[in-house]
């Protein structure tokens, strides 16, 4: 399959379960919320949106492999490779805060190659094919312009599972919201890749998301121009690791500041 055959697929499937989060009503309270760990939750709606997707790629695509949170999460990069985060923001979502996506990214022996972020409540998808451009429906992206970091706006993960890294990551805030204009946090990173995509943040930083969370921004922000690596500025993929993204310029200047 070519990188648009995949990225059609992607986007078959990411309506199919976006269509459905529309439609579906949001669980009345924590009741009705599984704990996975503190404060990380699924529910039945994950679990029915991520059979939605699975029906559609696999009938692409049968000798395919999926992973996700709740799929299969042991990583693999041999031949083609679904990443899946049916509901990214799934706090979001059970409070009725409008930030989650269905995330989906196809990968051939470890090479991104097609990319979907479909922005559930808005109703719009962010794509990607590799060599093909990042958009947001038809509309071309292109990561911002601002190299001066006093005028930049970053986006941030707040660490909410291990908070023995809650201190580091305080540092790295303080010194990053005395650089620039301003630091937003919406809970949802595929959206936050695909806001660094279209300009909006110029630069995001978080200490650790897993492959499903930032497989499809990845490829959106390297089709945008701009930059996705590690702390250490190695380029990322398929992988659980810290991110590090932006424009170029601001890109380098995060890397400098988080480091210091």
């Amino acid at each position: 399959m070519s990188a648009l055959d995949l990225l059609h697929s992607a986007k078959h499937a990411a309506f199919e379960a976006g269509n459905y989060l529309r439609s579906v009503a949001r669980p009345t309270g924590p009741a009705e919320w599984t704990r996975k760990a503190s404060r990380d939750y699924v529910t039945e709606i994950d679990r029915t949106a991520e059979q939605l997707i699975t029906s559609v790629l696999l009938a692409a695509a049968p000798d395919s492999r999926i992973i996700g949170e709740e799929l299969s999460p042991a990583l693999t990069t041999s031949g083609l490779v679904w990443i899946v985060d049916p509901l990214d923001g799934t706090t979001n979502f059970l409070h009725g805060y409008p930030s989650y996506a269905v995330s989906i990214a196809a990968a051939i022996d470890g090479v991104l190659e097609a990319g979907v972020v479909h922005h559930v409540p808005f109703n719009q998808t962010y794509h990607a094919a590799r060599g093909k451009g990042a958009w947001l429906e038809e509309r071309r992206l292109h990561v911002s312009r601002i190299s001066d970091p006093e005028f930049a706006l970053i986006g941030t993960g707040f660490p909410f599972r291990d908070f023995s890294v809650l201190e580091d990551y305080q540092r790295q805030f303080a010194r990053v919201a005395t650089g620039t204009s301003g630091i937003r946090r919406a809970g949802a990173a595929s959206i936050d890749l695909a806001d660094v995509a279209a300009g909006r943040f110029d630069g995001f930083w978080e200490q650790r998301l897993s492959a499903w969370d930032i497989a499809a921004g990845c490829l959106l922000i390297r089709e945008a121009g701009g930059r996705i690596t590690n702390s250490s500025g190695r380029d990322i993929g398929i992988e659980h690791t810290e991110v590090v993204a932006g424009n170029p310029a601001i890109h380098t200047w995060l890397l400098d500041i988080l480091r210091s």
